[in-house]
């Protein structure tokens, strides 16, 4: 038997891995980039099959990683967690750089970064496993690195459906009342909801959600989101 709770005791951090090809420009969260050995500086990535940066590493034979910092936004982390390439630019809003390969790497909010040359690709089933050396790395923030515990505890992120680390028995249930406590809310005319996708939490005048409400990480509509208060 496989307890999943045994996978919550590891530590993760929280990091950006990007690519370009001359038909896409692609970028994806990921807690899943290591360091595999020191010399040479060899590092490994698991990214989604789904995920549109899996193919575009794939074609471009090379790859990107930003280490996110604590500072690093909700809206940043939405944008290329919940978000998929082949819809939107997530570079449009971003601050990035780029490296010698002319890859691109995210510099807002980060702590440091590495460009990376695929020597071998692993089919691990739902993921690609992407090994290389690392041919430039440099430090961008004295901020201290963002651990993936701190994204769940402190930002109050979710993990999305194609993260390596995600657990469908974790996804909690829409609510069909409002909780305990609510009657207070009520009165002063106004209502909590919690995205049950990433976490988002809003306020809004009223007892429900608009209809034609979406959320600014994910893009979730209403009915994702659930009373909290």
């Amino acid at each position: 038997m496989v307890d999943r709770k045994a996978f919550h005791t590891l530590s993760y951090g929280v990091y950006i891995v990007a690519a370009q090809t001359d038909e896409l420009r692609a970028g994806c969260v990921v807690n899943t980039f290591q360091q595999v050995t020191s010399t040479p500086a060899q590092v490994s990535v698991a990214v989604n099959k789904d995920n549109a940066t899996a193919d575009v590493i794939r074609a471009a034979g090379r790859f990107t990683a930003a280490v996110l910092d604590e500072t690093a936004t909700m809206e940043l982390i939405g944008r290329f967690g919940f978000k998929t390439s082949t819809d939107i630019d997530k570079f449009a809003d971003t601050a990035f750089a780029t490296d010698a390969a002319g890859q691109p790497y995210v510099t807002e909010h980060a702590a440091a970064w590495a460009s990376v040359r695929v020597d071998h690709t692993i089919d691990m089933g739902s993921h690609w496993v992407f090994l290389g050396e690392a041919e430039e790395a440099g430090v961008l923030s004295k901020e201290p690195p963002m651990t993936y515990a701190f994204y769940r505890q402190v930002k109050g992120g979710k993990t999305p459906p194609k993260a390596s680390s995600y657990d469908a028995t974790e996804a909690a249930p829409a609510a069909d009342a409002a909780p305990a406590g609510d009657a207070e809310a009520a009165s002063a005319g106004t209502s909590k909801w919690e995205c049950q996708i990433c976490g988002y939490v809003v306020e809004v005048e009223g007892d429900s959600l608009p209809a034609d409400f979406t959320c600014p990480i994910c893009g979730a509509g209403p009915d994702q989101f659930t009373r909290i208060a």
